[in-house]
């Protein structure tokens, strides 16, 4: 059976990412281009620096990518592109580049949703997962538990009624006095503190939504760092850390199992940037396995925005035939079910 190749383009925020998949499941060539350096003396990303960098480095990436599958572009069956959420310049350049080679081909194109990429990341660490599954996204911009009907079918069943959780830990991290981006040096300093120092609020609906709210908790950490200060008293940013760290990731762990059970899931999967966080890896296993519930969840690397994921999911598309047209257009605040 003939192999399909699909090219995957992603710069929906600071990574400018390219490459190439084999059939949905086989990495050829993963290239991340991050610009965390570029915006860490600003404790955050700037859109138009970024947009700027990813003009740079968008063709010198593909290229990369391709020469490191040891493909060209005739063999390319399809360009995957993310088209949304985002930042919008950035988003643009990659749809840019992908419009251009998909004209100059004739190959298929196909936009994909960012967070439905964030999920196909566990297809490539795990070769035979299929749906239906639960897949708790967490990142810097989104928190969302999905439930996972088929590869290119998808339900919401809770989300972030304000801050994501990423974005709650980057701002702590701030407030803390620690390094950008956040969520990997608060779960770094939290390993030598008390995660029960302090009980911060965790939110939980009376309606039994399983939404999320993270605004409360950064509000109280903030206040509490605040009156500490103004007081002169005596607290370790370590405590902080991993109480924040542990009230956060236990509405994370408790709203995502019980949308298991609602929908007699024996599958968790974990997916987005904090899907790296230590704490939250051992506490979904250790809670999901008491209810035979199984939890995957890919590399670090592939929990990073990356083209791999990019490239999978849009697959799927191309197996189903559906694909863009040229009037392919950013969507900065793309919901998942659009």
């Amino acid at each position: 059976m003939e192999r399909a190749f699909i090219l995957g383009i992603e710069t929906s925020c600071d990574e400018t990412s390219a490459s190439v998949v084999a059939d949905g499941r086989q990495v050829l060539s993963n290239i991340i281009s991050s610009q965390v350096k570029l915006h860490e003396q600003y404790g955050g990303v700037v859109p138009e620096i970024a947009s700027r960098r990813h003009v740079e480095l968008v063709l010198p990436v593909i290229n990369q990518a391709l020469e490191k599958a040891g493909v060209n572009l005739s063999d390319i069956d399809a360009i995957g592109v993310t088209y949304g959420p985002g930042l919008v310049g950035a988003l643009l350049v990659g749809i840019s580049a992908a419009k251009g080679i998909a004209f100059a081909t004739g190959k298929p194109l196909i936009g994909v949703n960012h967070i439905h990429g964030h999920i196909a990341a566990n297809y490539l660490q795990h070769k035979d997962l299929e749906p239906p599954f639960v897949c708790l996204v967490v990142s810097g911009g989104h928190s969302h538990i999905v439930y996972v009907r088929d590869y290119c079918e998808f339900e919401i069943l809770g989300r972030t009624r304000d801050d994501a959780a990423g974005e709650a830990f980057d701002k702590i991290a701030r407030t803390l006095g620690l390094d950008y981006p956040g969520g990997p040096v608060i779960d770094k300093v939290s390993r030598n503190g008390n995660e029960e120092a302090f009980d911060f609020p965790r939110v939980v609906f009376d309606d039994g939504s399983l939404d999320f709210s993270f605004s409360g908790i950064k509000t109280a950490v903030l206040n509490f760092v605040n009156t500490m200060q103004q007081k002169g008293g005596k607290w370790r940013v370590e405590d902080v850390a991993a109480s924040f760290q542990k009230a956060v990731v236990d509405v994370l762990v408790n709203n995502a199992i019980t949308a298991a059970e609602n929908t007699n899931s024996k599958i968790i999967t974990i997916a987005g940037g904090v899907a790296a966080n230590s704490r939250l890896r051992s506490l979904m296993k250790e809670k999901a396995e008491k209810k035979n519930i199984k939890v995957l969840y890919p590399d670090p690397v592939l929990c990073t925005d990356n083209a791999a994921m990019i490239a999978c999911a849009a697959y799927y598309y191309y197996k189903k035939g559906i694909v863009s047209d040229f009037s392919l257009n950013a969507i900065p605040g793309l919901k998942i079910d659009e």
